[in-house]
């Protein structure tokens, strides 16, 4: 079985993309320690499927993406399908924390988000905006 992360299970995973999905990388040239690690790491996910491309931003100079995405620190990734679901990672993502971009990879590219039919029912429900922080730590 591979390991979490494993370039042969992730392109297997993303081949099943039914949509464009685009890595919108938002970096800093100056106070980033992790934003070239982002870059690297966008730049190989993006390697695996011919459906995925990435584009980088700067957060000081490019004020109009960064208002248009919502970027509030760098490195920050906004994965954005046919539509853009708000969904957002920040930090460089590696190791087993890849996995989280990855499965927002499948969402954005229409695998839909994995949730049970109770799930999906509530979150219909639902009737102003909610906003899901998610903290992902290798611990």
């Amino acid at each position: 079985m591979p390991a979490p992360g494993d370039p042969r299970d992730l392109a297997a995973r993303l081949e099943a993309l039914t949509s464009p999905v685009r890595l919108v990388l938002f970096t800093q040239t100056f106070g980033c320690e992790t934003c070239f690690e982002a870059r690297r790491t966008a730049d190989e996910i993006a390697r695996l499927s011919d459906r995925i491309r990435v584009e980088e931003h700067n957060l000081v100079l490019d004020a109009e993406r960064v208002a248009e995405y919502g970027a509030v620190r760098a490195p920050a990734l906004a994965i954005v399908g046919e539509k853009d679901l708000g969904l957002r990672y920040y930090g460089a993502p590696a190791g087993y924390e890849i996995e989280s971009v990855v499965s927002a990879i499948e969402i954005a590219g229409g695998a839909g988000p994995g949730l049970s039919d109770e799930s999906v029912a509530a979150l219909a429900a639902l009737d102003r905006p909610l906003g899901i922080q998610v903290f992902v730590t290798p611990t």
